[in-house]
């Protein structure tokens, strides 16, 4: 069996790839966003086909990925990725406040984030909080702790990426689907 090592091309960020596959017969691949953030995996495709991929340490699937291209037979394979939107909070309404302020506002947001034990990258006045629960549950969550200053939204999870380190994307995408039962897991609170 074939193993694919690497991407060849990207029907999405590139016009000279779309436009050769354009009447190709195309096998898609859809990963979830557990799988995107590997990169040795066995895909399925619609076909039903199995594809080994095994690329180079620390590479990471794009949406559109081409893992096989035969001009010949007029088929490809391109990987479709799979992600969850992302909650995007916005601390740009307190960047010019006071040094106490920014501190207040950024804890009072850390505890109602890290009490739901979501994980979340931050880059510069963002903060990006994959959904690993219903969108109402996230929305209520922050409109109960109501933190002044800050809006939010939720934006496609395959938008958020082009703003985002791998090793960023592997904290949003990477763990959520898989997170523990409830009961298997220590807070790690201190008692006093």
């Amino acid at each position: 069996m074939k193993v694919y090592t690497e991407v060849i091309g990207n029907i999405k960020t590139s016009p000279e790839w779309a436009e050769k596959v354009k009447d190709f017969d195309i096998d898609e691949i859809f990963l979830d966003q557990w799988t995107a953030q590997k990169s040795r995996f066995l895909g399925k495709g619609l076909s039903g086909a199995e594809y080994p991929v095994a690329l180079a340490r620390h590479s990471h699937i794009v949406d559109g990925d081409i893992i096989e291209y035969d001009p010949e037979s007029k088929k490809a394979v391109v990987i479709r990725l799979e992600l969850n939107p992302v909650l995007v909070v916005d601390l740009s309404g307190i960047a010019d406040k006071d040094h106490d302020t920014i501190i207040r506002i950024a804890l009072e947001l850390g505890h109602a984030i890290g009490n739901q034990h979501w994980p979340a990258v931050v880059k510069g006045t963002k903060v990006y909080v994959p959904l690993t629960v219903d969108k109402k549950v996230m929305q209520s969550v922050l409109e109960t702790h109501h933190i002044p200053g800050i809006t939010f939204e939720f934006e496609k999870g395959l938008d958020v990426i082009p703003y985002l380190a791998p090793h960023e994307t592997r904290r949003l995408f990477g763990g959520a689907g898989h997170e523990l039962n409830p009961h298997e897991h220590d807070h790690g609170h201190i008692v006093h």
